[in-house]
């Protein structure tokens, strides 16, 4: 029997950015935080350039690009400026995800099968400029196999109604949504598409997401941030990397 290979953890370090621009001054500086990620153990970094600007801003991106030593997924909404922007700055991967201006926090998977004609064009540019292309998706079996004929590398599955079904109580919509994302997750890999995975998942709810076997990577943001005014940054991740560790050993 194989052994499962490591499960990535990518941290979201947009909320660091949200909490300094509510004062307009340097501080909190997101740089900071991804610079702690890394000496935390940290995989990756995620950050979601918004039409609005709410979290980082255009000078955040080129200067994490010049200065942060880990992959930086860029999140982009599938509109013209967003793709112009991602082809002008190098990040490792760019990540294509729905996003309205009202919405507190992105709230559902992007509907490929839907926005074919939009979405297909910016992923063979970005393939094209070397950028490794994520869509961020329903663990749902037409939304991967248009992932798949658009030619994407990855697939990040949306785990955000597992989390509320979770935090809610609700066991068994939880436990058939966890069920829906693991035979997601193997379909995805079935298909050629490395399969992540993210949203809503804490220390409490993230062991079962994370055992799945067919998952590389999970990204997780909001709660880490969160959980750092309590006991840190580097604190948070370690105990979100030992828990995804447990989960999957």
């Amino acid at each position: 029997m194989s052994t499962p290979h490591k499960l990535r953890l990518g941290i979201n370090i947009d909320h660091v950015a949200t909490i300094r621009n509510a004062r307009g001054g340097p501080h909190p500086d997101p740089l900071r935080a991804a610079h702690m990620a890394a000496k935390a153990g940290a995989d990756g970094i995620t950050l979601h350039l918004r039409e609005d600007r709410r979290h980082i801003r255009d000078e955040d991106l080129e200067t994490f690009i010049a200065e942060v030593k880990l992959p930086i997924n860029l999140e982009m909404a599938a509109t013209e400026e967003m793709l112009d922007i991602a082809l002008r700055h190098p990040t490792h991967a760019v990540c294509i995800v729905p996003e309205k201006r009202e919405e507190r926090t992105t709230e559902g998977g992007l509907d490929v099968a839907r926005l074919h004609n939009v979405i297909a064009p910016m992923v063979r540019q970005l393939t094209a400029a070397g950028r490794r292309v994520s869509l961020f998706i329903e663990p749902d079996p037409i939304q991967l196999a248009v992932a798949e004929a658009m030619g994407a590398a990855v697939v990040e599955l949306h785990t955000g109604a597992y989390a509320e079904a979770a935090l809610a109580g609700h066991h068994a919509e939880a436990q058939a949504i966890l069920a829906r994302l693991a035979e997601a997750a193997r379909i995805g890999t079935a298909r050629g598409l490395e399969v992540h995975a993210g949203h809503g998942l804490t220390f409490d709810n993230v062991g079962p997401v994370a055992a799945i076997p067919e998952l590389h990577e999970l990204n997780i943001g909001h709660f880490i941030i969160g959980e750092a005014i309590f006991i840190g940054l580097e604190a948070a991740i370690c105990r979100m990397r030992h828990l995804m560790d447990e989960a999957r050993a």
